[in-house]
């Protein structure tokens, strides 16, 4: 069972809730209230690494996800995982309303870090990993927290490429280890992401007008310095967006860990394998979560 933070009021679309509820489940069947005290005693002593799910993924799908890749993590003795929901799909409308997700991830962050901040203090430490716009999610949680984060990874990260220069910059700077997994091939993030963009700058104030995601190219060249290189998937690859997360059952892990992101033109690792880009993309939060 996955334990999980939850900021979404509905199951499917719906506001932000008013206030983090804990529970566990591995599918909305079984999905079920935690007692935080629970919480509290399975975090105690331990390393935390909470991951957040991107936009247009409803309560259901975020908890088999989630589940399902936290199955295929290798994280050493003393680590536990936690899950976090939040309404990426309140305002879905087959990426026309785009520009409006970051406000609603920028929202639960605002709610998720002061939850943090109280209740995770006897934890080893604290760490955090990312699909798509569950950057922005996690970067504006660490933002509103004052204990110290250990690790971050941003898997398809659907924000701006100067983030971690710009609007972060004071919250990746107090983070042990920054990482990123991107792919020039993503398609997502090669087309909808700059058209949104291009929008927020007109909609949203404080939103450029075109910027590429950190998900996509990568980083900005003038990288923080806790910031871990390599991260740009082989082209021929061929990686998506959703390659990342899978909703399905994850098959049987067969790759080996420590692994890092090789150079451009290396053969697909266990490619024969249905499923091996969510096996790669765990063993390297696995690796880089160490």
């Amino acid at each position: 069972m996955t334990m999980f933070l939850d900021v979404r009021l509905s199951a499917v679309g719906g506001e932000l809730a008013s206030e983090v509820s804990v529970n566990e489940g591995s599918n909305i069947g079984d999905y079920a209230g935690l007692a935080l005290n629970d919480l509290l005693a399975a975090i105690r002593g331990q390393h935390v690494l909470i991951v957040s799910h991107g936009f247009n993924v409803n309560r259901a799908d975020g908890i088999a996800s989630l589940s399902n890749w936290a199955n295929l993590l290798r994280l050493p003795p003393s680590s536990v995982f936690v899950g976090l929901l939040w309404p990426g799909d309140s305002i879905w409308a087959h990426g026309l309303d785009y520009p409006d997700e970051p406000k609603v991830a920028d929202d639960a962050g605002a709610l998720i870090g002061p939850f943090i901040d109280a209740n995770f203090t006897n934890a080893a430490s604290v760490s955090f990993a990312s699909h798509s716009l569950g950057a922005r999610v996690v970067l504006s949680t660490i933002s509103q927290m004052s204990l110290s984060v250990r690790r971050l990874m941003l898997m398809a990260g659907a924000i701006d490429d100067n983030c971690l220069n710009t609007e972060f910059e004071a919250a990746a700077a107090r983070i042990g280890a920054v990482s990123a997994l991107s792919s020039k091939k993503d398609e997502v993030l090669s087309a909808a992401f700059p058209l949104g963009n291009f929008f927020a700058g007109i909609i949203a104030a404080g939103h450029p007008w075109w910027r590429a995601a950190i998900g996509h190219c990568g980083p900005v060249a003038t990288w923080p310095s806790n910031f871990q290189a390599p991260f740009e998937i082989p082209d021929n690859w061929n990686y998506q967006h959703g390659d990342y997360l899978h909703i399905d059952t994850p098959p049987v892990p067969s790759i080996a860990i420590p692994i890092d992101v090789p150079p451009n033109g290396s053969p697909e690792p266990s490619s024969g394998v249905t499923g091996w880009t969510e096996v790669f993309s765990s063993a390297f939060v696995s690796t880089r979560f160490q």
